[in-house]
């Protein structure tokens, strides 16, 4: 859900892919799903003691908040609150389960399948703050219980999903589902509760279960392990800078923020870059200094492989393994396959196809734009070969000389508040009659973070927004949304869900002013708030987000459309000190730019999603050692023709997080969902535009709809045919 953004719990995802901070938790199956989000190792006759007896009467995470629609309250939760509201969940959670499982009555579907999805409530309210606060702004403490809580959830999920007495009466309302008489979404229920659990292991014979459930454990530590590397490591790999001199193309603002972060350090006089969890760095755009350029991205590109406390490269490699491991024990060649099975896809076989149709004419474009900025370099008396860190710094030359614009020019017409209110709440607005009023009496965890009424056109209280804009040492890096509460009609909740930028913080009384690609990323996370929003179903299982992995990122692709929509940027593209708006002119170059430099942003991102692939396509016994795993990615990119030096991928493996949390095996969901998106957006073109007819159309066929019905079938019900892929191949230069 995200630009990396967004992974959320699903009852269908594996243990070790559950403990994802943009988790959308859930009672009942998604909070047993969240064993995969969390603890370790306490003895299990201990969590099944009855909660009541360990129920301290100030922690604030055993019962609901009092606060408006159960919001989280910050303002009451310490660190150590949570192991013991962890325990108690899990007891009570167990104890649920027992009650189902003793009842004399025969199953049915309300005995069974319902009451499961009311258990776990106090479970899921804790995990949902827990890694919540662990993603957006850890401490040590956290980091601490993260790693404990880890394996003891992983275990948790395995006591209910490889619960046979629970299974058994599962599997009987599922035998009897063609005599029951209940609707369209319960019999979904039946039908997916059914095959979660088959898919996470019931069915195996209780050595082949024991196996399973020390796999799961293992693989939770490693992903606690992984993100909490990758957090270590942004941190700890910034990029110290001795002179002023060496900032040469930086604004003043730029290089002050610079000297605050090495002031920061501890290194007075000097200048310090920190790091964002991508491997291209923002500055490399604006640093005339090759040298530093160079230094900058072989320092980011290092990260996680370079030796020390925090290097990767063993996790990735055992991670690979154990999980090749587990997809052979249920019945599956690889850990691609077992995951590709779950989802719009289908099969290995659709996604090696959709990539490599992709690829070539990506490669062929990225090649084209080399050969343009190596002209560049030649005609400035460069004297060099084009490289990797100096892609960035003439293309946006590149795109100076061709669309008279560059992102200097951009940046004050780009005020983060204009953004958000004139352009991200007024398009939501507009399409689908929605208001947003700030609330300042409900408490945060950072003094950053805003609070957003939602109101639906009628003014009734659609739910709440979170909005945590600025980059610190105590977020993981990336974008995403998250949900505290997720919608439920059985439970009678509403949305309360949350999304996370990393926007670097200006100096003090200096305003914040986006680049052109954070305004797409706000755009784009906002889409994924709306599918929370506008959840309108029955079970929390299918509440907001819980959809398969390659169709979660269509709805806020979708929304990015609106941010170059002509109305909705002119009305947020206006001078943070004169109000005027956007130059006509600058205005329209802007949008004539949308497809510039499409080859290596292609290119890039095929590039993680074929080593994602080609790491998760290996069956057991083959997974590279770790002192090859970086050999293992270069091969695999060569046999995929996809080894662009000049373009590395955007993710390497040791700080690949997508693919340690909810995306493994599912990067490839991002141009997966964006040839749903482009056919979306061609047909909003094409039927009008930005109306509310037609964000009305959208809301009740696709976003109301959660995973209450079959993703694809949402779009057919949405476009009334299939999604057709030449949107997408005209947006990207492919065609």
């Amino acid at each position: 859900m995200c630009g990396y953004a967004d992974l959320r719990i699903s009852s269908k995802m594996p243990a070790t892919m559950l403990r994802s901070p943009t988790c959308a938790l859930s009672a009942g199956l998604l909070a047993a799903a969240l064993a995969a989000c969390s603890p370790n190792s306490s003895n299990p006759t201990d969590l099944k003691e009855a909660p009541a007896a360990k129920m301290p009467e100030s922690n604030p995470l055993l019962t609901p908040s009092p606060l408006h629609l159960e919001y989280p309250p910050f303002d009451g939760i310490e660190p150590a609150h949570f192991l013991p509201a962890f325990e108690v969940g899990m007891a009570e959670h167990l104890a649920e389960i027992d009650n189902i499982t003793a009842q004399a009555e025969a199953p049915t579907f309300e005995n069974t399948l319902v009451q499961l999805e009311l258990a776990g409530q106090t479970l899921n309210r804790v995990a949902s703050v827990f890694f919540g606060l662990a993603s957006a702004h850890t401490n040590d403490a956290l980091i601490e219980i993260e790693a404990q809580v880890a394996p003891k959830l992983a275990e948790h999920r395995d006591r209910i999903f490889l619960n046979a007495p629970l299974f058994g009466r599962i599997q009987a309302v599922y035998a009897a589902r063609g005599a029951l008489e209940i609707g369209p979404e319960s019999l979904r229920l039946v039908e997916e509760t059914h095959r979660a659990f088959v898919r996470a292991g019931a069915k195996l014979s209780e050595a082949e279960k024991e196996s399973l459930r020390a796999t799961n454990s293992e693989l939770a530590k490693l992903q606690t392990r992984f993100s909490q590397n990758v957090l270590s490591e942004v941190n700890d790999s910034f990029v110290v800078v001795q002179s002023r001199a060496e900032l040469k193309g930086l604004s003043e603002a730029q290089i002050e923020a610079a000297a605050s972060e090495a002031a920061s350090r501890g290194l007075d006089g000097k200048f310090v870059i920190p790091l964002l969890n991508t491997t291209q760095q923002p500055l490399l755009s604006e640093l005339e200094n090759r040298g530093l350029r160079e230094r900058l991205l072989k320092r980011s590109m290092g990260r996680g492989s370079r030796g020390g406390d925090y290097d990767n490269r063993e996790i990735v490699s055992r991670t690979a393994e154990l999980r090749a491991r587990r997809a052979q024990l249920l019945g599956f060649a690889n850990h691609a396959g077992y995951i590709l099975d779950d989802a719009t896809a289908g099969t290995v076989e659709a996604v090696n196809e959709r990539l490599a149709s992709l690829t070539p004419a990506a490669v062929a474009n990225a090649r084209r734009e080399a050969s343009e900025l190596q002209t560049i370099v030649d005609n400035m008396g460069g004297g060099f070969d084009l490289a990797a860190w100096d892609w960035d710094f003439y293309a946006e030359k590149l795109r100076r000389e061709r669309y008279a614009f560059d992102e200097s020019q951009l940046k004050p017409y780009l005020e983060l508040d204009s953004v958000l209110f004139n352009g991200v709440f007024f398009a939501a607005s507009q399409v689908y009659g929605i208001a947003f009023d700030e609330r300042f009496d409900l408490p945060v965890y950072h003094e950053d973070v805003r609070v957003f009424d939602v109101l639906d056109h009628d003014g009734a209280t659609l739910g709440l927004f979170v909005f945590d804009a600025y980059a610190r040492e105590s977020k993981r890096g990336g974008a995403w949304m998250s949900h505290y509460v997720t919608q439920s009609r059985l439970l009678d909740k509403r949305p309360v869900v949350a999304n996370h930028l990393n926007i670097p913080e200006p100096n003090e009384g200096e305003p914040t002013l986006l680049t052109f690609t954070e305004v797409i990323t706000a755009f784009h996370e906002f889409g994924h708030a709306l599918h929370g929003l506008f959840s309108d179903v029955n079970y929390i299982t299918f509440g907001g987000t819980n959809v398969p992995r390659d169709f979660v990122e269509y709805p806020s692709q979708l929304n990015e459309m609106w941010a170059t929509w002509p109305t909705v940027l002119a009305n947020y593209a206006k001078h943070y000190e004169t109000g005027e708006p956007m130059p006509k002119d600058l205005l329209d170059q802007v949008l004539a730019a949308e497809r510039f430099n499409q080859g290596y942003a292609t290119t890039e991102y095929l590039a993680a999603s074929l080593i994602d692939q080609a790491l998760h396509q290996l069956p057991p016994g083959e997974a590279p050692a770790p002192e090859d795993i970086l050999t293992f990615e270069a091969e695999a990119l060569a046999a995929a023709g996809a080894n662009l030096t000049t373009v590395p991928p955007r993710y390497r493996l040791p700080y690949f997080s997508h693919i340690m949390g909810g995306y493994s095996a599912g990067y490839y969901a991002y141009i997966w969902s964006e040839v749903l998106d482009a056919d979306t957006e061609k047909w909003f073109r094409e039927n009008g535009g930005l109306t509310r007819e037609n964000g009305q159309r959208y809301r009740d066929t696709v976003l109301s709809r959660g995973g209450s019905e079959d993703a694809m079938e949402l779009f057919r019900n949405f476009a009334g045919r299939e999604p057709r892929i030449e949107p997408l191949l005209e947006r990207r230069g492919l065609n």
